[in-house]
C-alpha cells in the first residue's frame, strides 16, 4: 500500500477504535500515531515513543487488530514501532493547521473564549422524534437566556448528538445576542483537571473567577465528577452563584440525574429544578436523514437502498452509523468500484452486529442496576416492590436474548425462581419492546453500558 493508502486506511481503522475507547485514552494514545507499513499480513503501527508503543500494545492491541482485520481480512498480526519524528511531525502539523484555520478556514478553529467549535450548529443538527423535546427546550434557552429552563439538563446515550446540541445552543447564543453574552463550555473532566490544579497551587480564587463570570456555562458529561467531592463542591457553589444571578446553565450526562448514584444529593436536586429532556435513539427516518447530511459534509454521494440498508441495520450510535459510513466510502474509493447492499450487510454484520467483549452475569445485573438506581441485590432477592419488578424482568430478558442462558439457570441466579417466571418475563419484554418506543430505548442503553463495561 502506498502512503496514501495507508493513511486513509488508517484513519478508517480510528473511526471504528475511537467508538471503543474513551474521548481522553484516544486522544493521549492514538492521536499521534499512523499506520506506517502493511505487508504480508502484517500491519506496522508507528508510535512517537517507547511508553507509548507499551501502552497501546498492551491495552488496545486487540482493538486495533479488529479494526484493521474489519478493514482488510488478510491482516493477521500488528507489530508496533518507536518512530520519533511523529512529534517533530506532529507539531509541524499542528502548526500548519493553526495557520491555514487562522488564514484560510477560520469556521473551523475553537473559539478560544468560548470553547465552542463553530461546526456545530442547528444547521447540522437533524432533529427527529427521538430528540426534538430536547431541540425544542434548546431553543427555548436560545430565546430566554437564564430565565427559562434553567437549568437546562439533556441526558442520552453514547454519541446520541448531546455534544453537538449543546455547543450548537452555544453558537446560537453567541449569534443571536451578538457576541454581549459571556459564553463557557467545559467537559467535567477539564473542569475536574482544573480544579485538582488550583488545589495544588492553591489558585482556586482564577476558577472561581473562571466560571463564575460568564453568562452561559455549558458543561458536558456531568456524570464523570460524581464521587470527586472537591470539583462536586466547588461545581455546587459556582452553580448557585450563576442561578441566584439567573445566568445559564446548560449540562449533559449520559443519564438522568437519578440515575447518576455517585452524585450528591444537594447536586442532583438542584439538576432536577429545571428541565431534563433526553435523546433517544433514533429512528428510522432520523438516521437515514443523518446518513444524508453527513455526506453532503463530505460532497459524496451513495445510492438510496445502501443508504436505506445502513439505517436499518444500524440502531443504537449515531457515531456507529458514521462509522459504517466511513468504511463503505474507504471501500468504495479503494475498490474503485460499485458497492453492493449484500457487501454492506456483511460490513455491520462483521462490525457492529457482534459484541467486542463477553459479557458476564455480573455484567448485565450491573448495568441494569446501574440505569434505575437500585441494589442488584433486590434482583436476587424476593421483593416485589413495583420499581423492582421491571428491572428484574429487564435483566432476565437480557440474560436470555445476549447471553443466551437457559431459563432454569437465570431462575436460579436470580432468586432460585422457577423457569416458568423467567419464560413470562422473557416473552413480556419481547412483545413490548416492539411497540414501546421508551422500553426499547432503555434495553438499548443498558446493553450499551453493559458491553461498554464488561
Amino acid at each position: 500500500m502506498d502512503l496514501m493508502d495507508l493513511n486513509r486506511a488508517w484513519e478508517t481503522a480510528l473511526a471504528e477504535i475511537e467508538l471503543q475507547i474513551s474521548r481522553p485514552n484516544f486522544a493521549t494514545w492514538l492521536k499521534n500515531s499512523r499506520l506506517a507499513d502493511k505487508k504480508d499480513g502484517t500491519a506496522t503501527v508507528a508510535l512517537p515513543n517507547n511508553f507509548a508503543k507499551e501502552w497501546v500494545k498492551t491495552k488496545y492491541h486487540k482493538i486495533i487488530l479488529a479494526a484493521l482485520r474489519n478493514l482488510d481480512n488478510e491482516t493477521k498480526n500488528v507489530q508496533y514501532e518507536v518512530h520519533p519524528s511523529l512529534i517533530k511531525e506532529q507539531k509541524a502539523a499542528d502548526e500548519i493547521q493553526n495557520i491555514e484555520m487562522q488564514n484560510i478556514i477560520p469556521e473551523f478553529r475553537l473559539d478560544p473564549e468560548t470553547n465552542l467549535s463553530p461546526r456545530y450548529t442547528f444547521e447540522s443538527f437533524v432533529v427527529g422524534t427521538s430528540n426534538e423535546l430536547a431541540c425544542a427546550a434548546a431553543y427555548a434557552v436560545i430565546k430566554e437566556v437564564g430565565t427559562k429552563y434553567n437549568p437546562l439538563f439533556i441526558y442520552g446515550g453514547v454519541g446520541l448528538g448531546k455534544t453537538h446540541l449543546i455547543q450548537a445552543i452555544g453558537n446560537e447564543i453567541k449569534k443571536t445576542h451578538k457576541e454581549k453574552l459571556k459564553i463557557k463550555y467545559v467537559t467535567s473532566e477539564k473542569f475536574t483537571n482544573e480544579v485538582v490544579w488550583a488545589i495544588r497551587n492553591k489558585r482556586m480564587d482564577d476558577i472561581k473567577q473562571k466560571y463564575r463570570d460568564t453568562d452561559v456555562l455549558i458543561i458536558d458529561d456531568i456524570q464523570f465528577i460524581g464521587g470527586k467531592e472537591k470539583t462536586e463542591e466547588e461545581f455546587f457553589h459556582t452553580f448557585n452563584v450563576l442561578y441566584e444571578s439567573k445566568k445559564q446553565i446548560i449540562i449533559s450526562s449520559d443519564r438522568p440525574p437519578r440515575s447518576i448514584p455517585t452524585l450528591e444529593e444537594r447536586l442532583r436536586s438542584r439538576f432536577a429544578s429545571g428541565m431534563i429532556a433526553d435523546i433517544g435513539f433514533p429512528d428510522y427516518e432520523t438516521r437515514l436523514a443523518i446518513l444524508k447530511t453527513k455526506l453532503d459534509e463530505q460532497n459524496r454521494e451513495l445510492d438510496e437502498e445502501i443508504l436505506s440498508v445502513i439505517a436499518k441495520k444500524v440502531q443504537r450510535n449515531i457515531r456507529e452509523l458514521e462509522g459504517v459510513l466511513n468504511k463503505i466510502l474507504f471501500h468504495l474509493d479503494r475498490k474503485k468500484s460499485d458497492i453492493t447492499p449484500v457487501f454492506v450487510e456483511k460490513i455491520i454484520e462483521n462490525d457492529f452486529n457482534q459484541p467486542a467483549k463477553n459479557v458476564t452475569i455480573n455484567d448485565v445485573l450491573k448495568a441494569v442496576a446501574d440505569y434505575f438506581n437500585v441494589p442488584s441485590n433486590d434482583f436476587i432477592g424476593r421483593c416485589r416492590k413495583r420499581e423492582i419488578v421491571e428491572p428484574r424482568q429487564i435483566a432476565m430478558y437480557l440474560l436470555r436474548e445476549e447471553m443466551k442462558l437457559s431459563y432454569p439457570h437465570i431462575g436460579e441466579k436470580l432468586g432460585n425462581r422457577d423457569h416458568t417466571t423467567v419464560i413470562h418475563a422473557y416473552e413480556k419484554i419481547s412483545k413490548e419492546i416492539t411497540k414501546n418506543p421508551s422500553l426499547n430505548q432503555k434495553i438499548l442503553y443498558i446493553k450499551d453500558s453493559m458491553y461498554k463495561n464488561s
